[in-house]
C-alpha cells in the first residue's frame, strides 16, 4: 500500500532537492546548497496526499528553513485537511530526510553527494538523537556473521571467508577523521585497503550491498541520523548494518554533541532510550512493516550520476528501494523546464 501510494512521489521529492542543490555545485557555499535542497524537498512533500512527520531531519526544533524533527508535512497536515483527506484513507508516515547529504561535496564540486529520504508507517523508523553512531555495513552474504562488537581485524577475517576473497582484496570505507586513526591503522595492518571519504557515509553503506562497487565494508563513527537512513536502505537490500549510539564527546572529538557525557546520557533517558550502549540492527532502526528509501545524485557517485543540466531542463538519476516489492529501481529522468533545444539520449 505504502509503495503504490507514495513510490513515485518520493522519487520526485529527492529529484527536486537534488536539482535545486546542484545549481550550487562548486560555488563554495555549502549552507546555500543545503538550504535550497531543504526548501525544494519541503515544497514537494507538502503536495503529497499524506500526513507525514519528520523523525530525522536537520534539527530538533523549529529553526526554519530546516526540516526539523517533529515537523508535519503533506496535504493532510494543513488546517483545511478535512476538506481534502478522507480519514479512512489517510496515509500516516514517519520520514527521515537528508536533503543534501554531503554539503561540502556539493560546495567543492566533489563526487558522492545526494538527496536522500526514508519513509515507513508511523512508528517504523528509530527517532535517533542528533548524536554520533558507530557503524558497520557489509554485503548481504556477511549479514549476521560480522558484528560491530568484534574488532576490525576479526570482522575482516569473517568478511573474507563469507565473500571467498582474501583480506587483501577487500576495500573498507572510513570517514577521514582524527578519531579513526587507530581504526585505519588496524585495517591496514590486517591487510585490507582503506578508502577515506570526507563526507557522505550513507552512499558508502549502500554500496556495500551492491557487488561491483568495489566497496566491501563501512566502518567507523558518523552521524546517527544518517545511520538510520542507511539502515533503512540496507534493510530493503538485505545487507548487514549495525549501529551503536556514541554519547561521549571525547570519542568523537568534534565538540558537536553536547557539553558532557553525563548530559547526553540524561538526554537519551528523556527520549526513552534506556540502554545507551545497545547495538541496533537494520531491522531495529527501520522496523516498519514497509520501508522505502529514495536517493537522487547531486554530484556524480558510485551508484548514481549527478544532476546534468541542459538548455531548458535537467537530467537526474535516482534510486528507490522497497521492502514491499523487494526491488531496487534506478530511475533516469529528464526534467523539462522550458522548451528544450535538444534532448540528448546519453
Amino acid at each position: 500500500m505504502l509503495e503504490s501510494t507514495l513510490g513515485l512521489e518520493i522519487i520526485e521529492v529527492v529529484e527536486q532537492a537534488a536539482i535545486a542543490s546542484a545549481r550550487w555545485m562548486g560555488k563554495g557555499d555549502k549552507n546555500t546548497a543545503d538550504h535550497v535542497a531543504v526548501e525544494a524537498m519541503r515544497e514537494r512533500m507538502n503536495k503529497i496526499h499524506m500526513r507525514g512527520r519528520i523523525v530525522i531531519g536537520e534539527g530538533e526544533r523549529d529553526e526554519a528553513p530546516m526540516l526539523y524533527i517533529g515537523e508535519e508535512v503533506g496535504i493532510c497536515t494543513r488546517a483545511d485537511a478535512k476538506d481534502h483527506c478522507n480519514p479512512d484513507e489517510l496515509v500516516e508516515i514517519d520520514i527521515a530526510v537528508d536533503p543534501c547529504e554531503g554539503t561540502n561535496l556539493v560546495a567543492y564540486g566533489q563526487n558522492g553527494s545526494m538527496a536522500v529520504l526514508a519513509i515507513s508507517e508511523k512508528g517504523g523508523l528509530f527517532a535517533a538523537p542528533d548524536f554520533y553512531m558507530k557503524k558497520l555495513a557489509a554485503p548481504p552474504v556477511a549479514k549476521n556473521h560480522v558484528d560491530i562488537r568484534k574488532s576490525a581485524t576479526e570482522n575482516l577475517k569473517i568478511l573474507s571467508e563469507c565473500m571467498n576473497r582474501s583480506i587483501e582484496e577487500l576495500v573498507v570505507v572510513v570517514m577521514d577523521r582524527p578519531r579513526h586513526k587507530e581504526l585505519i591503522k588496524e585495517i591496514r595492518e590486517a591487510g585490507a585497503r582503506v578508502r577515506l571519504i570526507s563526507d557522505g557515509d550513507v552512499s558508502a553503506a549502500i554500496c556495500c550491498a551492491f557487488s561491483g562497487t568495489n566497496i566491501h565494508a563501512l566502518m567507523g563513527i558518523g552521524a546517527a541520523p544518517e545511520g538510520v537512513i542507511s539502515a533503512a536502505a540496507m534493510r530493503c537490500l538485505g545487507g548487514h548494518f549495525q549501529g551503536q549510539l556514541i554519547y561521549d564527546p571525547e570519542i568523537v572529538q568534534t565538540g558537536l554533541i553536547g557539553e558532557s557525557k553525563e548530559s547526553n546520557l540524561a538526554r537519551l533517558k528523556e527520549m526513552n532510550i534506556t540502554d545507551p550502549d545497545k547495538v541496533y540492527s537494520a531491522e531495529e532502526l527501520a522496523s516498519g512493516d514497509t520501508v522505502l528509501f529514495a536517493a537522487s545524485g547531486i554530484t556524480p557517485g558510485t551508484l548514481m550520476e549527478g544532476v546534468r543540466y541542459f538548455h531548458g531542463g535537467a537530467r537526474t538519476q535516482s534510486l528507490v528501494i522497497s521492502t514491499q516489492s523487494k526491488t531496487a529501481r534506478f530511475v533516469d529522468t529528464i526534467h523539462l523546464f522550458d522548451q528544450p533545444k535538444s534532448l540528448q539520449l546519453r
